[in-house]
């Protein structure tokens, strides 16, 4: 079970990031291309847990869709309800309206020439926006699809509020992030030569199971997995580690001091070799889900007293 008292600090899950410089790191889509590799085994993941769960939906949102990969498989899997997509850099969405298009314009040709009944909706729709401030009306998602993207926001708590505020009653939430001992190799290496390491202080599941509690869901279920990733050298661990997002600290540094750093950082992370030939990054992965029940107390905080009829 969590539990966080109503009046919970706004600063007990605020991380110094800047969301400007998130923007920055997502600007161009083939710098991320080199780790989609990971973003696509965490989505199958959560499509094997999302199966589990028998729910119709009628309107969707993927909440840092990305380039679209996501929507275009929840497309697949609720055929008849309407995609949304949402997130924070520009340059990403318009990677995901032409995959969108795309793969529309393959499918109607398709149907064509074997003189099938056309599709009815040309595309999703795409917003960019921020998280904790989504350009959505109350109460008008029942799914609500997060892979690998709450982690990226300063505050997850007020994200995850505007998230209950969005979602209908009995609606689903379902997501992944990265949790603490991401990267825990690379944040080991820079420690042993007294430096900070330039990564983000990724929120334990126990503080996210908290925040879903105090934003209103029922009973959230986490869980939580290591992924061992191997690699040939550092500069391909460094290239993925780039490719996942970067560094969008606001107080982050301004990078290795010199060759010399250069070199004893490339030398700390070989001595944890597991073998001769590969170097190990740990990927902590955190799952959750939950449904919005009923709300028992309005926004101003009253009770809310439900009657009903007695048959005798």
């Amino acid at each position: 079970m969590y539990g966080m008292p109503n009046n919970a600090s706004d600063n007990h899950t605020s991380a110094p990031i800047s969301v400007a410089r998130v923007q920055q790191l997502f600007a161009n889509p083939q710098r991320c291309q080199p780790s989609q590799f990971l973003r696509r085994e965490i989505a199958s993941r959560m499509f094997e847990r999302l199966s589990l769960i028998k729910i119709q939906p009628d309107r969707i949102l993927d909440a840092g869709c990305g380039e679209g990969d996501d929507l275009m498989a929840l497309d697949q899997a609720y055929s008849t309800a309407e995609l949304l997509g949402v997130d924070i850099s520009p340059t990403m969405l318009k990677e995901a309206r032409d995959r969108g298009k795309h793969s529309y314009s393959l499918m109607r040709n398709f149907l064509s020439r074997w003189k099938l009944k056309s599709l009815q909706r040309p595309s999703m729709k795409l917003a960019c926006a921020e998280f904790g401030a989504l350009p959505l009306p109350a109460s008008s998602i029942n799914l609500l699809w997060s892979n690998l993207a709450l982690h990226w926001h300063p505050q997850p708590h007020r994200v995850i509020r505007e998230w209950s505020r969005v979602m209908r009653t009995d609606g689903l939430l379902m997501f992944s992030t990265f949790g603490p001992d991401t990267f825990l190799q690379l944040r080991q290496a820079y420690t042993s030569l007294g430096m900070i390491p330039p990564v983000l202080p990724f929120v334990d599941l126990h503080d996210y199971g908290d925040m879903l509690v105090a934003a209103g869901f029922a009973d959230p279920v986490m869980d939580m997995e290591k992924l061992n990733i191997t690699y040939s050298s550092v500069d391909k661990l460094f290239s993925d580690v780039r490719a996942l997002g970067g560094n969008p600290l606001v107080d982050r540094p301004n990078g290795l001091s010199g060759r010399q750093r250069w070199r004893e950082l490339r030398q700390a992370l070989e001595r944890q070799k597991r073998s001769e030939e590969h170097i190990s990054l740990t990927v902590e992965v955190i799952y959750g889900h939950a449904f919005l029940p009923r709300p028992k107390k309005t926004r101003s905080g009253e009770s809310i007293i439900q009657f009903r009829d007695k048959t005798f």
